[in-house]
């Protein structure tokens, strides 16, 4: 049950990953952040089975932080798209000095 999970978890992770390096839209880019965090989350769980309970406290940890990402990360996409009308990450090369 353990490997089959941290088999899921790889491959989710590797989505996302594929994702994250050949995507160009911003609310994909996010997206694919957060399933790798999810994969991450997964692979705690799955060996919190056999380590104890601190997996889970990695797990709510790693929740957090994922939320205040996409918090922030909602804003700035949405910063981006009320100034430049798109959420493509080419538009955010203007903003260089």
């Amino acid at each position: 049950m353990i490997a089959e999970s941290l088999i899921v978890s790889a491959i989710l992770f590797a989505i996302g990953v594929v994702g994250v390096l050949t995507r160009r839209n911003a609310i994909i880019l996010f997206m694919c952040v957060e399933l790798m965090l999810n994969a991450v989350n997964l692979s705690f769980v799955a060996l919190s089975k056999l380590h104890g309970v601190t997996g889970h406290v990695f797990v709510v940890m790693v929740m957090t932080i994922a939320a205040a990402e996409a918090a922030l990360g909602l804003a700035i996409v949405i910063s981006v798209f009320r100034h430049f009308g798109t959420v493509n990450l080419s538009a955010l090369r203007q903003l260089r000095g």
